[in-house]
Parts: C-alpha cells; structure tokens; sequence
C-alpha cells in the first residue's frame, strides 16, 4: 500500500487570466518547505427538537480554502510569491545579465492563481483556483535558512489522479542562509540586533454570497498593513528615544549573495512603541519593538521590495 511523503511532493503554480479557472498550461514548478493550504467544510449541529432525545444527523456548512505556505528564500522563486502579494514589478534590465524587479505597496490589484500541491504516490493531485495572497511574512535570526511564510485563500479545491503539467518550468534553486541577511536604519547597519520580522499583509475580504457550491464569490482587497518586530539587546537609546518621541524610521532588510543576487526589503515610514526593559536575570537586557508601518507621504508607498536576480520577468 503506498504512503504520501513530504519529500515526493511537488508543488506547481501558474497565474489565472480569468479568476477561479485553472490554466492549462504555463505550470511552474517551485519549492516549498510546508503547506498546510487546503479545504475545510465543517458540521453544524442539528437544532431540531421532538425525535427524542438523541440528535439528529448534522448539516454541512460552508467550504473555507485557506492554509500557510512556507517557502525558502530563493532568489529565483521568491519573485513569483512577491508578484501574488504586490502585484506586478517594474522591471529594468541592468546590461549585465541581471535584472531588478521592485515591488511596490499600494497596488490596486493583484494577480490570482492556480496551484497544485501533487501527492504522486496515493496519487492525487491537489488543484486549487482562485487562489490569493493575503501576506507574507519574512523572520531574519542568527543562523538557519532564510524563510517567508505566505498566508493564502482560494476560492475552491478539487482534485484528480493526473498532474495538470507534466513538464513545468523549473528555476534554478538558490539557496539563502539566514547569516547573509542584514537590518540597516537611515542607511547603517544596526547595532545589537538579536532578530527581526516583517509582515505585509493585504488583508484579504471574502465575499461570501449565496451559492449551492459552497464556493466564495470572490476575494478582494482590503486595507494592507504592514507591522513586525526587533528584538535588540539594550547598548543604546538610539530606537528608544525615536520611539519616546514617536519619530518614525526607516527599517531596510534585505539577504544578500551577490551584487546581482539580492532581495531589500524597505519599510519606508515605521513607527516605534516604547517597550519595557524587562530584567529577568543575569544576563544581557532586550527591548522588543513592535512597530507598525504607515504610508510615506513624500514616496506615496508604504513599502518597496527590490530583487535583483537572472530571471528577465514575472
């Protein structure tokens, strides 16, 4: 009898020209670390009475598409997850085989998708349509591999015994380690950082309406948000006293393997709340940040994600 394992897995993806119709071509096929996308439809408990005092049998209720996708930070790949939140990238070619793809906060519309998360060995493959990013979210610590974890929804989930490509595209996997990330301020490096995180999020609405499907009509766009945190071991009052002022910052992020192989992460406008220095012992004494992001009036953007990598667009 045979068993569905992580490591056979595959996922493909490719974008939908016409929202909640899979594509029949154009798959890409990327890694992924976990995922735990998938449908759910729960029971609602019977409320009727006179048949006694046993209950009568459940009714279904309505179908939720939703789940977590971590995925590494590579270089190539990264790009296609960074268009499904930002929408897409302006792209200039640098001459030097190289090109930058920046992703801007703000956008209007996004791109919706189609994915298949294959399991070869039951086999079934696992499609998904209408499927939108609501957030992404990026860690950076000391040591490990370089993570995001984007939170998606869909509009509905079916699934089938055959791939729906059998011959994906595939780009070259790079790998990124956490040690070749770094967390800059007004420019320069900061000083005594223990780690960092960053979230945007489009805060995605689902417009449930009356159908036999159980399927959402759609879903749109809401209010983004941008928040995260530092943990900073306390050496200074450099942050502290921008967050005692409510001066906002500029936070710069960003993992770097090369001059033409990097992602800059650039929160423009991020405000600061003044944190406890707690003393819990005899160790070194952390603040924590946990600031939230806000619109730049001069830039008109909240924030922008620049990748510099060989691949000539999204």
């Amino acid at each position: 009898m045979a068993r569905a394992y992580g490591w056979n897995a595959q996922l493909l993806i490719a974008e939908e020209n016409e929202y909640g119709v899979p594509p029949e071509e154009n798959y890409r096929k990327i890694p992924f670390i976990s995922s735990s996308l998938d449908s759910e439809q729960n029971l609602v408990s019977s409320n009727v009475l006179g048949l006694g005092r046993d209950p009568t049998q459940p009714f279904q209720d309505v179908i939720n598409v939703d789940g977590d996708m971590a995925v590494p930070v590579d270089m190539r790949n990264i790009g296609l997850w960074l268009k499904a939140v930002f929408g897409a990238p302006v792209t200039t070619d640098n001459e030097d085989g190289s090109f930058t793809h920046t992703f801007e906060s703000g956008k209007t519309s996004v791109p919706s998708y189609s994915l298949e998360v294959g399991l070869p060995e039951i086999p079934q493959f696992i499609r998904f349509s209408g499927v939108r990013a609501n957030s992404i979210a990026f860690n950076f610590q000391r040591s490990g591999e370089a993570q995001a974890t984007i939170n998606l929804m869909a509009q509905g989930e079916t699934g089938s015994e055959t791939a729906i490509d059998t011959a994906p595209e595939v780009y070259p996997y790079t790998r990124v380690s956490q040690f070749q990330g770094y967390i800059k301020s007004g420019g320069e490096l900061l000083a005594n950082i223990v780690s960092a995180s960053a979230t945007y999020s489009n805060n995605l609405e689902k417009i449930e309406t009356i159908r036999n499907d159980g399927k959402v009509e759609a879903i749109d766009l809401g209010v983004a948000s941008l928040s995260g945190s530092i943990s900073a071991k306390y050496a200074d009052n450099v942050l502290l006293d921008k967050a005692r002022a409510g001066t906002p910052v500029d936070i710069e992020l960003g993992y770097q393997l090369s001059e033409t192989m990097k992602l800059v992460i650039s929160c423009h406008e991020v405000y600061l709340p003044k944190p406890k220095r707690s003393i819990d012992g005899p160790g070194g004494i952390e603040c924590s940040y946990d600031f939230q992001g806000a619109k730049d009036q001069d830039l008109g953007k909240m924030m922008t994600v620049t990748l510099v990598n060989d691949v000539e667009g999204y």
